[in-house]
């Protein structure tokens, strides 16, 4: 009977958004710089077009969030979410390249061939270039758009960078990560080089050592002062923070100089520093005139890494995986426009969802021939009504390293259980293969100085289990298998994964390329694969054959 009436509910996400009476500014997480116009623009008429930013943490875990129970404090997010709506059953990927690749194009990693990893930067890959982004959609409707922080979704060539993707401006850094204060990074030993850009050049002239955090809140507020907010902005801000490295400017340790554990302080000291860099964000929409039509968006990427100070309890696993701690996210819709401001959605959404609400909400068009995975969510967020997503395809990997004792018989004959793969059917998910490391890291693990594993909670199955079912709605921690109990579910879900399998791309994961190194480019990572060259050797050789063909022609007369 409770399971029944369980099975009817919908999953728990998290989004906000309500700002009114802010304080003073607090500290210097990219305070304002003033207005570069002279003057703060004057209110006009009301406009039909929202001005939309769209603020992505990275490796925040489910737990750290005051309104989650954390220890670490995070009181604009927890002001912006209360007066919001929070996504309490909001689904992400458990990767960086996967999630924003899923964001900007609406579709689900089977159809843009990115199923595997993500983009190193070393391959020559980035988003397919026939993908059509979410700032292409906007900017078609007038808007401005802009891109502030981490883009790691290619750029091997010129094509692939942010500013040939729809975005008017970039400034930030093209890897997965880095040093927070050098912008360098390296991939391998030997391999190294400086990743922080203007557009499409290296920004050597903002390399003053200023922590990413409050350079990208800095380069914000200086978009918005020079920006007219009559006309519709887009602003992405994808902050490097709280990913590792763990860094973080001294001052912001004050209040977490009691937790013992190394990681988890520096990671305290991370987020509380990012969370005044949003509200110095914040501010500037109120000051130069754009809050009142804005809809700002948070959410993290992924699920919090516990090694690297995450945490992500009491859900089980960590980012990397497919169980809920690596894909249930942080997540919130702040915004003067909501109907139902200071609620909490329960129904499924998902970050391929923003591609389509964010057009409609743009009063934009979606091609009939771009084939979407995501649906528009704005009546569910806004007005609370049901939402008309049902399923999530959480990915099919067909690459990753299989299960040892996976096979068809153990899939009925519908699936090879070897294969990492993870579906949601309403209350139910399943997942197959190998699906990552799966503790419970409770907040008594981060108790000790160095990484202890002794309080983390692990369940053991028997050798060679390759498939799992849980009801999510009853069960959100997945504590109990139902596989075995339910044999009939498990077989309608692997055929829905086998029908979703029959419409994937092959997979895009080419090995490193030599050239990409950036010793070969001025000591910058940045494209390496010139089209100019490829082109001359065809025009070459297509030339030799013409020669070929008019001697042959010769010889035959």
């Amino acid at each position: 009977m409770v399971a029944a009436l369980l099975a009817g509910l919908s999953l728990l996400s998290l989004l906000t958004c309500g700002y009114l009476a802010w304080g003073s500014r607090r500290g210097s997480a990219g305070e304002a710089p003033g207005n570069l116009l002279g003057e703060e623009p004057a209110a006009g008429a009301p406009r039909s077009q929202p001005h939309i930013i769209f603020i992505l943490a990275d490796d925040q875990g489910f737990r750290d969030v005051g309104y989650h129970g954390s220890e670490i404090r995070t009181p604009t997010l927890d002001k912006l979410a209360a007066e919001g709506v929070k996504l309490e059953n909001y689904y992400v990927q458990p990767m960086c390249t996967p999630s924003r690749s899923q964001l900007i194009t609406g579709k689900y990693q089977i159809h843009t061939g990115l199923q595997h990893s993500i983009i190193r930067p070393t391959q020559p890959n980035c988003l397919p270039l026939d993908n059509v982004t979410l700032p292409q959609k906007l900017k078609e409707v007038g808007y401005s758009t802009h891109m502030v922080g981490k883009w790691h979704l290619g750029f091997y060539r010129r094509e692939c960078m942010p500013t040939q993707r729809g975005f008017d401006s970039f400034f930030g850094s093209l890897l997965g990560s880095g040093d927070y204060y050098t912008h360098f990074k390296c991939d391998s030993p030997g391999i190294c080089g400086y990743d922080l850009y203007e557009n499409d050049n290296a920004a050597w002239d903002h390399d003053n050592g200023i922590y990413s955090t409050q350079m990208y809140t800095q380069k914000v507020q200086q978009i918005l002062a020079s920006h007219n907010p009559r006309k519709p902005i887009f602003l992405y801000i994808a902050y490097q923070a709280v990913h590792s490295p763990l860094q973080a400017p001294g001052r912001y340790f004050e209040h977490y100089r009691s937790i013992n554990n190394i990681n988890r302080r520096r990671y305290a000291a991370m987020l509380a520093c990012l969370d005044e860099a949003i509200n110095n964000v914040t501010l500037a929409l109120r000051k130069y005139g754009y809050y009142e039509n804005s809809i700002i968006i948070y959410s993290s990427d992924n699920g919090g890494q516990p090694m690297a100070g995450g945490s992500n309890w009491p859900l089980r696993g960590s980012k990397g995986t497919y169980w809920e701690g690596g894909i249930r996210a942080v997540g919130f819709v702040h915004s003067p426009l909501l109907k139902n401001k200071g609620s909490v959605c329960k129904e499924l959404v998902h970050i391929t969802d923003w591609f389509p609400t964010l057009i409609t909400l743009a009063e934009g068009q979606i091609d009939e021939d771009i084939q979407l995975d995501g649906y528009d969510v704005w009546e569910t967020i806004s007005e609370g009504r049901r939402s008309p997503r049902v399923d999530i395809l959480h990915n099919i990997d067909p690459i990753y390293t299989k299960a040892k004792n996976g096979s068809w018989a153990a899939g009925y004959g519908i699936w090879n259980t070897a294969i990492q793969s993870a579906i949601r059917v309403n209350h139910w998910k399943l997942l197959t293969g190998n699906p990552g490391y799966s503790d419970w890291v409770p907040p008594q693990a981060f108790s000790n100085a160095g990484p202890n594993r002794w309080h983390n909670e692990r369940v053991s199955w028997s050798a060679g289990k390759t498939v799992w079912l849980f009801n999510i709605t009853a069960d959100p921690y997945e504590r109990v298998d139902l596989s075995a109990r339910h044999p009939e579910v498990v077989k309608q879900l692997l055929r829905r994964l086998s029908q979703f399998n029959k419409t994937a791309v092959p997979v895009r994961y080419p090995p490193k390329d030599p050239r990409s190194n950036p010793k070969l480019n001025g000591g910058v990572w940045g494209p390496w694969f010139k089209e100019d060259e490829k082109k001359k050797k065809s025009d070459k050789n297509k030339g030799a054959n013409k020669q070929k063909k008019s001697k042959n022609k010769k010889k035959a007369n």
